[in-house]
């Protein structure tokens, strides 16, 4: 009686026949090609996973030569981001400004100010004003996030700015 022939190896028994048989292999060709600093493991469970997601589509007999080409283009693909790090990091940043130290001192004197302002806000008022102004976050989501009312959150906004402008000012 002939054995009926699988058209995809989405069975876990044919999907783990078909990894104990190949994956050695395929990490033993991905390491003798690349290299270890590349993590030929890591490539190799990424194929199979690939495998996995398409075995549907991938018969028995396509098995291997799906892995291996798969993970040869994955390594490929990492050899080439390994490259663009390599390039990025040779870029020396500029080492210079074109800022005056007098713009320097003044900058880091604001600075200065600005924490010493920040930290004599209520907090309501502090946390309002960072969570809109930091982060970004609109009255209407703030007001959510407090459980208060948007006019309420309004309110400790705007005390917050007036406050801000008179103790920079101060300062």
């Amino acid at each position: 009686m002939p054995k009926s022939i699988q058209d995809h190896v989405c069975e876990e028994h044919m999907f783990s026949s078909i990894f104990n048989k190949y994956a050695k292999d395929l990490h033993n060709f991905l390491y003798y090609k690349f290299g270890e600093q590349l993590h030929p493991k890591d490539k190799v469970q990424e194929a199979f996973v690939k495998l996995w997601e398409n075995c549907a589509k991938v018969t028995p007999d396509k098995a291997k030569s799906f892995v291996f080409t798969t993970a040869n283009n994955l390594m490929l693909n990492e050899a080439a981001h390994q490259k663009v790090i390599l390039k990025y990091q040779a870029t020396k940043p500029k080492s210079y400004t074109n800022e005056t130290p007098e713009f320097l001192m003044q900058e880091n004197e604001y600075h200065k100010k600005l924490q010493l302002a920040l930290a004599n806000l209520t907090d309501a008022q502090r946390e309002a004003f960072l969570m809109n102004r930091v982060e970004g976050k609109r009255f209407k989501e703030i007001a959510e996030l407090l459980d208060i009312s948007t006019k309420a959150v309004e309110k400790r906004i705007y005390g917050a700015l007036e406050k801000l402008r008179k103790d920079i000012k101060e300062l």
